[in-house]
């Protein structure tokens, strides 16, 4: 392995892991270094679809497609060699190398991980040889010692690769020193070697004021706070799981030109592609769980699921169905994303019980939409992955700025969406380069399968008339802002020896 390696452990979920990670990724890239991103395990139902392997397309998490972006490489299945997809509870889709793996999905949690790591480490060996600096994100905290025995994506990953590891806390929670002395103190001697700085991400206040606990907490564990990173909500990035927060966002809360509300449905999925509207100026972003939370909002989004026919079922036990069909009657705009585009037609048929329970007997069966465009949707085993370009007809009503606008996005979905027999209205909005339906309009309804619509300047301009900025200029935020608060020196430091 030719690669030097810097991996961000948390002491927590949401401590801020994955943006760190991005933000060294274009970092170093900035330093004339060649750099990947890695995560051995992911667990996110936010996926991007990205090259696999022997010329196949895969899937990866988001956060890792984001970081490859940053570190100026082309995002690819090693990145992020597996993910976990929940569907329930209790169960999730298992995506290995960019494919799902079936066979996995039933294996015991701890049997699993021995199955799995092997992919992994495959994977993080080759990305070590091809490249300078490989940018290493954990997963929750490494230090959760029932389960350490079997955790391969934190301390197994950091020992594979000798990382310099970064252990970061959210200061803003309460409990930093605490949860930093007991991360630490919880993992093996030959583990703690490997971590060579804390971070206090979100802190408030003046800095000052922290004194003399990093002192003390050097004293207690021989490792230096090497960067202290104050609050900061605007840097652009999406958040990695999740809905963004349960207040109204955006800066132009307070006089909204726009106020859309997406339905947060449980099983809630490519969220990410929703950052654009969180930033908007003059946009006002809901999120939905009740039946009241939609009322006065102009636009309904149902976004992508990855559990169609449950998260329909809980949106029919919220009551939110008949205020979605009441807001569409009365002219509010409504827009589905894949899984919302399958609600919205008239039927969702699973044939092959793709969505069923594994509980349950398997038996075929037929769910009813919101019939809000007639469309009938057949879910089938095999899942489409695609990178696509697509171009809006002429559209109108609520659409009808996005006429003419060419757009880049992705596909990842099982279901196959027709048009119901006689289709009073309906329209073919959305075509591929192929010619072949991606989308549908009728009247103020409008159901797409592509996802990035919002991440697309032309489409932004065309809706809301606005500039977005770059991703490249979100980027080098997150770049120039480490390189502000981390202490001089620290970042390259990491690629050398601690002992040098």
């Amino acid at each position: 392995m030719s690669a030097k390696a810097v991996m961000v452990l948390g002491t927590t979920s949401g401590a801020g892991k994955s943006w760190l990670a991005t933000a060294l990724c274009r970092w170093y890239a900035r330093q004339g270094l060649k750099v990947a991103p890695f995560k051995a395990q992911n667990m996110s139902n936010n996926a991007r679809v990205v090259p696999g392997l022997n010329g196949r397309l895969g899937e990866i998490g988001s956060a890792q497609y984001f970081q490859a972006l940053a570190a100026r490489a082309r995002p690819e299945v090693r990145m992020n060699p597996v993910l976990l997809k929940p569907e329930r509870d209790t169960a999730s889709q298992v995506v290995v190398l960019g494919e799902v793996r079936p066979d996995l999905h039933q294996v015991p949690w701890r049997q699993r991980s021995e199955q799995l790591w092997p992919f992994a480490r495959d994977a993080l060996q080759a990305l070590m040889v091809e490249n300078d600096v490989v940018v290493i994100e954990g997963a929750g905290s490494p230090a959760e010692i029932n389960l350490h025995h079997s955790d391969y994506v934190n301390m197994r990953t950091a020992l594979a690769a000798q990382a310099a590891c970064l252990l970061v806390t959210d200061i803003d929670r309460g409990g930093a020193f605490a949860h930093l002395f007991g991360t630490h103190q919880l993992l093996p001697p030959h583990e703690r070697a490997l971590i060579r700085g804390y971070v206090l991400n979100r802190f408030r206040g003046d800095a000052a004021l922290l004194a003399p606990g990093p002192e003390q907490l050097q004293a207690l564990t021989g490792v230096p706070t090497v960067a202290v990173l104050p609050m900061w909500r605007g840097h652009g990035l999406p958040e990695e799981d999740g809905v963004f927060d349960d207040n109204a966002t955006g800066p132009g809360t307070a006089q909204a030109i726009k106020r859309i509300a997406i339905v947060a449905y449980p099983r809630i999925s490519n969220l990410d592609e929703f950052q654009p509207l969180r930033a908007a100026p003059g946009v006002r972003l809901i999120w939905a769980r009740h039946p009241a939370d939609l009322v006065g909002v102009d636009w309904v989004i149902l976004p992508g699921s990855k559990h169609t026919t449950s998260d329909l079922v809980w949106l029919r036990s919220q009551g939110l169905d008949a205020a979605i069909q009441g807001h569409a009657a009365a002219g509010g705009a409504v827009l589905g994303v894949c899984g919302g585009l399958q609600m919205l037609g008239q039927a969702l048929i699973d044939a092959e019980a793709v969505e069923a329970d594994p509980t349950s007997t398997g038996a075929p069966t037929s769910n009813p939409g919101l019939n809000l465009l007639p469309l009938v949707t057949t879910f089938e085993r095999d899942k489409l992955l695609l990178e696509t370009r697509a171009t809006f007809g002429q559209a109108t009503h609520a659409w009808s700025g996005l006429s003419g606008t060419q757009v880049q996005g992705y596909e990842i979905h099982h279901g196959r969406t027709v048009a119901a027999p006689n289709p009073s209205g309906l329209r073919e909005i959305l075509h591929n380069a192929q010619g072949e339906p991606l989308g549908w309009q009728q009247g103020n309804v409008l159901g797409i399968y592509l996802h990035g619509l919002f991440e697309s300047p032309t489409a932004m301009q065309a809706l809301f008339g606005l500039q977005t900025p770059s991703l490249d200029t979100v980027f080098d935020g997150l770049a120039d802002f480490i390189n502000q608060h981390f202490a001089p020196g620290t970042l390259m430091n990491l690629l050398k020896s601690p002992h040098a």
